[in-house]
């Protein structure tokens, strides 16, 4: 079968889509507390045969930027938060075949529990659940969670491998075939095909047995979004869909490369891991008409949303700095949290010492600048563009507002893809591993 794109909707359980001044935009609906919200991008993400939709999340709105709130709750910065993991059960109960995935963390929950929580909500869902597995970023979740301070980048990571093991070894306890449910006999189950973990590591103790038997998908499929070198080593490991970003062709390629070697160095197919470049798409019926959309949407933006999303996404008031101030050698070297954001300024800048306005300039959290804007052949070519020349395997597709913006993508993005043959026209399976073309997990077999 010819090499297909797979397509991937990007959400958050808040007021706005991950653009932060999405809520103003007239077309958006304004209910995001509400499950028909969801379940309606639900139903328009699947009638474009999307292979999932998946949740992202953190354990505080932005609040690092001055050290407050305030600006975040009147401008409406992503200040409402909700639990991913029940508005995702709201998505996949309005749909019948897309796969849907919500984040947990492994800096801040225990193993059992988000073994527990997400095996069971794959069995709600018929086998269509993902996992974005991921380790947190700044000291605000740190300090909603108990803790004075977040964990050191890497210190991150080497917990994660442990919190993998524990899920993983859960997620094994049971044999397919471990049910029997016989009521004339009696049994319920082999005990023979149900075992204990009895787990004690360097971070985690877990006992077992598991409560939870495997799904028809065998268990949640593995997301996961590391950039840095140890994220990527983290994702070579364990990741099965790989979310990345990169600005050109051949940024892309080079990513899409580490991250295929990566899994290979962990005895893996690197072809049961799929690269899914993040994308913010405005279409149209044709260019014009998607430039008079975009014209409109770049009135939204404010500079405090940039500003208040990179004190975020890299743990540092940036208001100590004045905009045109160098960031000092130790400044940046104190940064945590998403730090590929740190050396993807530096290196297109050209400056080792960037100031606020280059962040500003080169990086798109809370901005529109580097949108895809155009008619169906505009941005089908750019997808091609990046999905022929091996940078990646598909896309995650970001909304300037919701549903309007993924309901322009399906209307006019979608036909043309099919039409090239790069995107295909119905699921092939009923779990989400069919739909991607995984495997279903057999135990033990991420232990290589």
């Amino acid at each position: 079968m010819t090499r297909q794109m797979v397509m991937v909707g990007f959400l958050q359980a808040q007021n706005c889509t991950n653009l932060p001044s999405s809520w103003r935009h007239p077309e958006s609906r304004t209910d995001a507390t509400s499950a028909d919200f969801y379940a309606e991008i639900g139903r328009v993400l699947e009638a474009g045969k999307f292979h999932m939709s998946f949740f992202d999340d953190r354990f505080a709105m932005p609040d690092r930027y001055g050290g407050d709130h305030s600006h975040t709750v009147e401008y409406g910065i992503r200040c409402v938060k909700m639990d991913p993991v029940v508005t995702m059960m709201a998505m996949g109960l309005a749909t019948n075949r897309m796969g849907i995935a919500s984040t947990g963390s492994t800096t801040y929950f225990e193993p059992f529990d988000v073994a527990r929580t997400f095996a069971t909500a794959d069995l709600m869902l018929n086998g269509r659940v993902g996992w974005n597995v991921v380790t947190s970023v700044n000291d605000g979740e740190a300090q909603n969670m108990g803790r004075e301070e977040h964990l050191e980048h890497d210190a991150r990571y080497d917990r994660a491998d442990e919190f993998m093991e524990v899920v993983l070894g859960h997620w094994d306890s049971w044999d397919d075939d471990a049910l029997i449910i016989d009521k004339k006999s009696g049994r319920f189950a082999d005990p023979k095909k149900v075992r204990r973990l009895d787990h004690k590591g360097k971070f985690f103790k877990s006992r077992g047995p598991f409560t939870v038997p495997r799904s028809p998908q065998g268990h949640p499929v593995i997301i996961q979004a590391g950039a840095s070198g140890r994220g990527k080593r983290f994702a070579g490991r364990w990741g099965e869909v790989i979310f990345a970003s990169a600005h050109t062709t051949e940024f892309a390629k080079q990513a899409y490369k580490s991250f295929k070697e990566e899994a290979a160095s962990f005895n893996r197919d690197p072809e049961q891991m799929f690269i899914c470049l993040g994308v913010m798409c405005v279409a149209g019926a044709t260019k014009s008409e998607a430039e008079d959309k975009m014209a409109a949407i770049e009135k939204l933006p404010l500079e405090i949303d940039a500003l208040s999303l990179l004190a975020e996404g890299l743990n540092f008031d940036f208001a100590t700095k004045g905009m045109d101030e160098p960031m000092t050698d130790k400044e940046l070297a104190s940064l945590t949290g998403m730090l590929t954001i740190r050396d993807h300024v530096i290196k297109i800048s050209g400056n080792p010492n960037p100031t606020v306005r280059d962040f500003l300039k080169h990086n798109n959290r809370g901005q529109t600048h580097g949108s895809i804007v155009g008619g169906p052949k505009e941005i089908a070519d750019y997808l091609e563009d990046k999905f022929v020349n091996r940078g990646c395997d598909g896309f995650v597709v970001a909304a300037t507002h919701v549903p309007g913006a993924y309901a322009d993508f399906v209307k006019h993005v979608i036909p043309e893809l099919q039409k090239r043959g790069l995107y295909h026209k119905d699921y092939a399976g009923t779990t989400l591993r069919q739909n991607l073309g995984l495997p279903m997990p057999k135990i033990g077999d991420w232990k290589r």
